[in-house]
């Protein structure tokens, strides 16, 4: 039997309310933790802006993207940070990056739809394509 595939859960932090930073990744843990380990930056509890854990902010996230097969995106509104760990994990690492976003695609940035291997309208079409795509099926 093969390692369990891990998946980092990227979106916004900064700038949103700490309940919605939480709320989609919750919900993303309960669809997909039974197939795959999860790696959650709000594990942490750091504080944005507090100059003394900048860096580690953002070396702590760097190294859950580079540990993890997956990176399973939360594309709701421009993120100056998640559009960094997008293009880090998808032209640096060649990972596969899946997103989900409300946003209409003429409203998707270019660089997001370049970036991104496949974006999905919401969190629940995201987590059946990556266990679709991801999951090893045992074949009787």
């Amino acid at each position: 039997m093969s390692a369990r595939k891990k998946i980092y859960l990227c979106g916004p932090i900064m700038d949103v309310h700490e309940g919605h930073a939480r709320q989609w990744r919750e919900a993303a843990k309960k669809l997909l933790e039974e197939y795959f380990t999860i790696l959650d930056p709000m594990r942490r509890n750091f504080k944005d802006r507090e100059v003394d854990s900048a860096n580690e902010i953002v070396e702590f996230d760097l190294q859950d993207i580079r540990d993890a097969d997956i990176v399973l995106v939360n594309y709701s509104k421009p993120s100056i940070g998640t559009a960094m760990e997008v293009f880090y994990a998808s032209h640096d690492l060649g990972k596969f990056v899946v997103a989900f976003s409300p946003l209409e695609f003429k409203d998707c940035s270019p660089w997001m739809v370049r970036f991104c291997t496949k974006i999905l309208p919401d969190l629940e079409a995201a987590a059946l394509y990556i266990i679709e795509h991801f999951v090893e099926k045992a074949w009787a």
